[in-house]
Formats: structure tokens, sequence, C-alpha cells
């Protein structure tokens, strides 16, 4: 099929031609992409999948019960057969930080030549974790595997993040140079930081905390080891203009493989990935996204938002995502690729933080709309604010004084009632329970905030995303309908009630509620 003067691409062909390395498979979007390549492609030539082993399982027994038998995948595996899939796949244990992800020299040997593309969706999503984890994660391990991809003779696509572009504003381009980047570069004579030095640095910090001795005992003496690694990334990240480790790391990252020569990669950024819309099921959601705690915090009473209503929250749904990744897939392997590929929604079809909150808030409504929470009794007339940070400190203070207030009450008549020889009721003892849960929830829901504010109040992102969509009109009409990219017809309102809420009530807060308890 031609386009003008241009044949289409052939992505069926194009798969059935070419052996394919996924990293990180059992991820949240690792599954989708194994999903959808399995459900729209099943002629595919052949699937390879690197898995960490653990002390209690093996690669193997892990993607089988991760993957395998995974609820959002069973269907897939069942209608595609087991032996099938088996066959069609081989499971490879190793570490994509570790020399060669873990290969051996003869299963090298084996595969070069065979496998066309590496496609790499390992790296740890974590926004303030150790620097030394968040370096091997998302430095250290795309070193590896770019080097693996280059010992393989295949070519890589790396899944990254938009938010490398750190402490931004406005429209973030695609074009905007790799190698050399930091949030706040003077212009492109700016050439203050350079990732081989900053790497260096790094790792001379790394390597004297971790050699400190910070305490007698063991555990304490971890404790302060991790700390100080927590703190180093953040002190790094904020130095540059990035606004977490994460990102921070995670642009090194990219950097890396810009500096590699004659490597063949393509880099794909998404925004916030969130719940499926369509694949494999509407509103399936994998741990705790980044949309996921602000869902829990509103359907748990909050009413006081320290967002700015005019910003774009950036949120991509995890198939649109997976269809995007294998189509930038299929261009590199036909040498019509770019080097960078922005995966969002606003340049297009904006999701106003005002109107989601509005919209969060009206669904918690409804939803305890027949009962009550220790929070409404100490607000009787809760209603939505939108506020500056100073002010939602101060209404942050206020709550904590009205806490102590009334436990203080509590408190005296326990007293009393011990004065006159009687014992406290028990329902004063649940009460001062139910208070001090209350002010670590409060204290906990600042802490969360507080990691959001870059994306909800700080800065306003709006991701260019035209290179995808070119992208797109370069492939048959069939694979544009079996990978499917079109954030133009997102229903946000629909999306958020029946796919984002749902689905996090459901796959989500049953965990988030025993480890972050935001149901008050």
């Amino acid at each position: 099929m031609v386009c003008g003067s241009r044949f289409l691409i052939n992505i069926a062909n194009t798969f059935r031609e070419h052996e394919i390395l996924l990293t990180g498979a059992n991820g949240f979007l690792g599954k989708v992409i194994f999903g959808l390549l399995v459900d729209r492609y099943p002629d595919f030539k052949h699937l390879h999948v690197l898995i960490r082993p653990r002390e209690d399982s093996s690669p193997q027994e892990r993607f089988e019960r991760e993957m395998l038998v995974a609820e959002p995948l069973a269907e897939l595996v069942k209608r595609f057969g087991v032996s099938r899939l088996v066959d069609k796949t081989t499971v490879w244990g190793g570490d994509a930080a570790d020399p060669h992800c873990g290969f051996e020299e003869s299963d090298l040997v084996s595969l070069q030549g065979r496998i066309g593309l590496v496609l790499n969706c390992a790296g740890l999503v974590d926004f303030f974790a150790p620097l030394d984890q968040a370096l091997r994660a998302n430095v250290y391990s795309v070193q590896r595997v770019a080097a693996l991809a280059q010992r393989l003779d295949a070519k890589l696509l790396h899944v990254s993040t938009c938010y490398v572009a750190g402490c931004a504003d406005g429209l973030v381009e695609e074009t905007e140079p790799i190698l050399g980047f930091y949030p706040r570069r003077q212009g492109s004579d700016d050439g203050r930081f350079d990732h081989v030095q900053e790497l260096s640095e790094c790792r001379r910090g790394v390597e004297e905390i971790l050699q400190s001795k910070h305490s007698d005992d063991e555990l304490e003496s971890r404790v302060r080891t991790k700390d100080q690694l927590i703190a180093s990334g953040r002190h790094r990240a904020d130095k540059w203009g990035w606004v977490n480790t994460y990102t921070y790391t995670k642009s090194m990252g990219e950097q890396v493989l810009a500096d590699i020569p004659d490597l063949d990669f393509t880099i794909v950024r998404p925004a916030i990935v969130e719940s499926a819309l369509r694949f494999p099921f509407a509103g399936w959601v994998e741990g705790g996204r980044t949309a996921a705690p602000l869902v829990l915090m509103a359907l748990g009473g909050l009413k006081d938002w320290p967002v700015r209503r005019d910003i774009p929250l950036e949120v991509v749904p995890v198939d649109q995502v997976a269809a995007a990744t294998l189509v930038a897939g299929a261009l590199l392997l036909n040498g019509e690729h770019e080097s960078v590929y922005q995966l969002a929604t606003a340049d297009i079809n904006p999701l106003w933080l005002g109107e989601l909150v509005e919209l969060l808030v009206d669904e918690a409504e409804h939803l305890t709309k027949n009962g009550g929470s220790a929070a409404r009794w100490l607000d009787p007339l809760p209603r939505l604010r939108f506020l500056d940070k100073e002010q939602a400190h101060f209404r942050k203070r206020q709550f904590e004084r009205k806490l102590r207030r009334i436990d203080g009450l509590v408190a005296s008549i326990q007293r009393r009632l011990g004065r006159y020889g009687r014992s406290p009721r028990s329902t004063l003892t649940a009460w001062r329970t139910s208070l001090r849960t209350l002010e670590l929830q409060l204290g906990f829901r600042e802490q969360v905030l507080q990691q959001y504010l870059p994306f909800i109040y700080d800065h306003r992102y709006i991701f260019e995303a035209r290179r995808i969509s070119e992208g797109y009109k370069k492939i048959s009409t069939a694979d544009r309908e079996l990978l499917c990219w079109s954030p133009e017809k997102i229903n946000w309102d629909s999306y958020w009630r029946n796919n984002q809420i749902k689905g996090i009530r459901k796959w989500v807060e049953p965990e988030a509620v025993r480890e972050w308890n935001f149901r008050i």
C-alpha cells in the first residue's frame, strides 16, 4: 500500500520478521504491551522476556504467576492458548542492571542477529528513591541494555518519561536536544551539565555515604544511610532543576543513550500512564499509579486542594501508550523513526485540574451521601476550596490545632473520671485513638501532596506529541485500527468516572487503604 510516493509500513509483516526482547514485561505497561502484541498480531515471530529471579520464585514461575494467570491477561492467554504462547515466548532470567543483563555468553552468541528489537520498559518509578537504587534502575540499567542491543545487532526502544523536562512551564517540545540538557539550561551554549561528570560525582557521593558508619546500632545505621541517599538524590535533582530523583535519573538515562556511537535507538516518553481505556478491559490499573493517591484522598473527604485550576493534568491511558510504543518500535525497525516520541494529551485534548478536582469531589459526595466520617464531624460544612500553597498549609495547621483541642478535652474527661474512682470509658479511649489516627493521616496527606505539587501547582506542563501522530501516517489503515492512538477522542468526564475511579477503587484501593490509610 502506498501513500503518495511512500509505501505504508505493514506492522503485521514487521513483527513476523523480527524477534523482540522485552524488559519489564511483568510491569504495568509491560503487561499491556505484551498483551497487545499477542492479541493484535498473534503471528508475531518470537518474543523474549527478561524477568529477574527472586529467592522464592524463578523467572519462569514469575512469568506464569504475574502474567499468564494474572487477571488482566487471563482471558487473552486462555483464548490464545497457553501451550502456543509458551512456544512463542522465551523467558530469560536476569537483571537489566547486571553485565549483559544477566545473559550467559553462550546465550548471547545464539541470539546475535536473531533479535531485531530490544524494547526496554524496565525502570524504577519512585519519586524519591535512594540515589544508588535510582541510578542502578534508571541509568546503569540503560547502559547495560544498550550494550546488549549492540552485542545482539538489535535496535533499541527505550521507555522514559515526559517529565524529564523538569521545572518547565508551557509547551515542552520533542525537538529539545538530549545531550547536555538540564531544566535550568540557559540556551544552547550552556554546557554546564555533563552527564558523565554528573554520574562520576554521584558515584563518589554514594560511596562516601555507604562507607560512613552512622551508628553502632546496625538497624539505625541502615535507616540513616537510606535517609542520606534519599536526601542526596533530592539535592542533586533540585540543583539542576528536576522535580524529583526519578526524573533526574531518567533524564541521565536518556543522555547515556544519546552519547553511544552507532546505536540505533528511539525514546518513547509517556506522560502520566493511567488506567486502561479499553484493553485488556476498561479501568484496569495496577499499583499506586500517579493519580491514585489524589483520587483516594478525594474519595476520603479531602476538600482543600492546593492546585491551580488552569493546569492540565497530562494523563494517558495505558493501552494508548502501549499501542503507540509498538508503533514506534515498528517505525524503528523500518528505519522510519524519530529519536524521541512524547505520548501526551494536553496539546490536543487538555484535562484541566479545576474540572478534575470538582469531578472527584462530586464522586466522593455521591459515594458518602448516606454516611459520615470523622472528618465530617470535625468540619460539619465541608466545601471544595482551591487554595494556594500558603493557604493549604494554614488550613492544615488549623485542623491540627482542632484535633489537639478535642484530644485535650477527651483526656481531661478521662482524668476527672479517674479522680472520682471511675474507669475511663472505652468510648473515650477509642475517640483518642481515632484522633491520633486522623493526625497521622493528615501528616501523610501533606507529605503526598508535597510530592505532587510540581505537577498540580508549581508547573504548567503541555507536552508536544506531534511526532507520534505523524508516525501513524506511515502505517497501514488496518494497523491504525489495531493499535489505536486517539487522545483527541477521549471523553475525560466519562474516563475518570467509569475507568479511573472505578479502576482505582477495585484494583488499587484495597491495598492502598492498608498501606496509606487515606480513607477517613
